[in-house]
């Protein structure tokens, strides 16, 4: 049960999640005015740093296609 906790699949998950909610904080942020331009900031950097390390995590834990 411990080794699920710290499993690539288990991180990978818990990634996306906060990427999803970060896309939820960027929307709402963006909707209200006035908008707040270094919280909206922060939160698109961040999320993209998230989306770069799930891609990267992703590519890892897939095995290399046969030639």
């Amino acid at each position: 049960m411990d080794e699920n906790l710290h499993s690539p699949q288990r991180h990978l998950i818990e990634l996306r999640i906060e990427h999803a909610d970060l896309n939820a904080m960027v929307d709402r942020i963006s909707s209200e005015l006035p908008i707040d331009q270094m919280a909206l900031r922060r939160l698109k950097k961040r999320r993209l740093l998230l989306r770069d390390l799930i891609a990267r995590l992703e590519r890892e834990s897939d095995p290399p296609e046969p030639a």
